[in-house]
């Protein structure tokens, strides 16, 4: 009998142990799955989190492309339309504060600030101190004749530097056809101004095609080399047209105006549209 009770006892106690395993066993599971729930709902949780800033980004980034937008489409707008919405614009910055660049204050370009920053950059000038700049009134005054009635004429021409008279007696045979008119010495001063206008001119021409100062036969001191290399000064004479109407010729061509034009013996010179012909000549070749 105490054998049976021992058998008996150690199966009740065996059965009790593993109804203590089974209950911790489900104790331990129950346990498991509820950390599982908890890690997946943090795990949906975070997940619901990144959608989030993940939509929230996308949404940013579609603003910014839709303001880029509507600044294009403000761009393409007619010059009205758009400096108003530019200044729309450029208040809802103002209300919504400072942006991340500088915020430097900016300049007045208008045309009047301009002009004041421009006067107040030029210093006063001082009036007390002498300017000895060329008025032009002494040239005005040696190129000005003035008559016995009060008149005064302007000369088109003034003599260069280099003006000397001839060495040499130069004479203009005057021609009309095949018959000499006249005869001039042209050997007693530097320059003889011819035109029209008998007050101040040296040669008279009568005809009407010509101007009142046509032309000048200027004699001037050149440099010229020899043959054998030397260089030596000597007078030569010249024809200067004054921009007259008609010109003048040389030997039946138009010579240029405002020009210096070196004249040899024997040259035909002819005024404007007159038939009288001028032939050079000096005492050498005479």
């Amino acid at each position: 009998m105490a054998r049976e009770s021992d058998s008996y006892d150690r199966t009740r106690y065996h059965r009790r142990g593993e109804r203590d395993f089974d209950r911790e066993e489900s104790s331990y599971s129950r346990r498991r799955e509820r950390d599982t729930r908890e890690r997946s709902t943090s795990r949906d949780r975070d997940d619901r989190g990144g959608h989030d800033r993940r939509r929230q980004d996308d949404y940013s980034s579609y603003d910014d492309r839709s303001g880029r937008r509507e600044r294009y489409e403000l761009d393409k707008r007619p010059g009205v339309d758009r400096d108003r919405d530019r200044r729309r614009e450029r208040g809802r910055e103002d209300r919504a504060g400072p942006s991340r660049r500088s915020a430097s204050p900016r300049r007045d370009r208008s045309p009047a600030s301009r002009s004041k920053s421009a006067a107040r950059s030029k210093s006063p000038e001082d009036k007390a101190k002498p300017n000895f700049n060329p008025s032009g009134l002494l040239a005005a005054a040696t190129k000005t004749v003035e008559h016995v009635d009060g008149t005064k004429t302007v000369l088109k021409y003034h003599e260069p530097p280099e003006a000397r008279k001839p060495p040499v007696g130069w004479r203009l045979y005057v021609f009309k056809g095949k018959e000499q008119v006249d005869l001039l010495h042209i050997h007693r001063q530097s320059a003889y101004l011819i035109g029209r206008d008998r007050t101040v001119c040296d040669i008279t021409i009568e005809h009407p095609s010509c101007s009142k100062q046509h032309a000048v036969i200027q004699y001037r001191q050149v440099k010229e080399k020899s043959e054998f290399g030397d260089v030596k000064t000597t007078v030569k004479a010249f024809i200067i047209d004054l921009e007259s109407t008609n010109g003048t010729q040389v030997n039946d061509e138009a010579i240029p105006q405002s020009r210096y034009y070196e004249l040899k013996p024997g040259d035909v010179i002819k005024f404007g549209e007159s038939a009288r012909e001028y032939v050079l000549l000096h005492d050498d070749v005479a």
